[in-house]
């Protein structure tokens, strides 16, 4: 991508990340004393786990080197967003789903350019080589994430009618732009898109769908009611892909490493349908009761 483009898939990131600081107060935090539990149980998924679990898939399934790292990239992200509103949706726990989405994306500010690093390094052959530095790497993404929730958290804090009034704005405004960038990927790649798609869809797809089953089991396997269960099962599962292609393109300058987070991107839409209905449905079978 030009650098007019990197500029604008950072820029849209900064205002998703600063639209979920409009959404988030000091308590989000706060519940981690609350339910230490279902914390755990969530971040363990999404720190630990997921990278594992996306290091096997990429390791098992005849990927291109570039795919293979994409998908490392992706598993080393937090959730996002996305995770919030599917978690409204399907009837789960909303206040922990923030929590898990706010209290991830700080720690794994610092987890992210060694998973990435160390994916580099295993998958791409010794001339295709790069690798962040990892200091500057934590300074960047503080500057996109971390300083635009906290802007967001404090017009929450002292205007907060405003903070209301803008947050859905913001989230349709920032979904439209990374629809653009998902298409300008497409675009620019469109010689070898069906490749990638063909070899990234599967392998997004079991990284998307065994996360979230195995997160919903786990909560239940340590007694957490439904509800968390169904929050703890899609922020295990439904990652911020827009900040994984921030770090494709904009950190390390290369748009084929964002193929695979941009098909996730496009799936984890039917795979978070589906888990509406799943959580739809569980609420009925338990209000029946």
């Amino acid at each position: 991508m030009d650098n007019i483009s990197t500029i604008i898939l950072a820029s849209s990131l900064i205002i998703i990340m600063l639209g979920m600081g409009l959404s988030l107060v000091v308590d989000d935090f706060r519940r981690i004393f609350v339910y230490p539990k279902a914390i755990l149980v969530g971040l363990a998924n999404q720190i630990v786990l997921l990278p594992l679990l996306g290091f096997a898939l990429a390791s098992l399934f005849p990927l291109q080197p570039d795919i293979s790292v994409g998908i490392m990239i992706l598993a080393a992200c937090p959730g996002g967003p996305t995770s919030n509103l599917i978690s409204h949706l399907a009837k789960g726990d909303i206040a922990l789903s923030v929590t898990l989405t706010a209290i991830s994306s700080f720690i794994t500010i610092l987890t992210i350019p060694f998973i990435v690093n160390f994916a580099l390094l295993h998958f791409l052959e010794e001339g295709q080589m790069i690798k962040l530095d990892v200091f500057n790497t934590i300074i960047q993404i503080l500057v996109i994430t971390v300083i635009p929730v906290s802007i967001g958290m404090m017009i929450r804090k002292y205007r907060e009618s405003f903070a209301l009034k803008m947050a859905k704005p913001v989230r349709i405004a920032s979904g439209i732009v990374i629809a653009l960038v998902i298409i300008g990927i497409t675009i620019k790649e469109k010689d070898n898109f069906i490749s990638y798609f063909q070899q990234a869809g599967m392998v997004a797809l079991s990284l998307n769908v065994i996360t979230m089953i195995i997160g919903y089991y786990s909560a239940k396997v340590f007694g957490i009611q439904n509800k968390s269960a169904i929050s703890i099962a899609i922020e295990s599962g439904i990652q911020n892909g827009t900040l994984a292609i921030t770090i494709a393109v904009v950190l390390l300058q290369n748009t084929s490493l964002a193929i695979a987070p941009a098909v996730y991107s496009l799936l984890m839409f039917f795979t978070g349908g589906f888990a509406v209905y799943f959580g739809i449905k569980k609420s009925k079978i338990i209000n029946a009761n």
